[in-house]
């Protein structure tokens, strides 16, 4: 019934003029607003709807992956940009934040409402 169905992910956001700035201006993605809500437009046609939500509580969980070639490059590049990546106690993560043990290499950030997203080297 849903097979040829273009469906999409969201996720609230607390305030979506931050949510704005941080995905358009921070992360240069391809932002459109319409009616309070925002739409990623992600490489591949795919898009991700970020909604308001008063009472938003931030993901605990990866919300959003950015595959990426280069990761070193891409944390060095957000780091620049003011994004801060997170720091998990017991996670090998190097001085980057990138932990390469359990699977491809991946480093996490979150944005300016919490929501937990990723970068994770292809």
């Amino acid at each position: 019934m849903l097979t040829d169905s273009r469906a999409y992910s969201g996720f609230s956001a607390n305030d979506i003029a931050a949510a704005r700035s941080f995905y358009a201006d921070t992360l240069g993605l391809n932002v459109t607003e319409e009616e309070g809500m925002l739409t990623l437009h992600l490489g591949g046609g795919a898009n991700v709807l970020i909604y308001p939500k008063d009472d938003h509580q931030p993901s605990t969980y990866t919300c959003l992956n950015f595959p990426v070639t280069d990761i070193e490059s891409t944390v060095d590049a957000l780091v620049g940009r003011g994004v801060t990546f997170l720091r998990y106690d017991g996670m090998p993560q190097d001085e980057r934040g990138i932990v390469r043990e359990w699977g491809p290499p991946i480093a996490w950030f979150t944005d300016p409402a919490g929501n937990v997203l990723s970068v994770i080297e292809e």
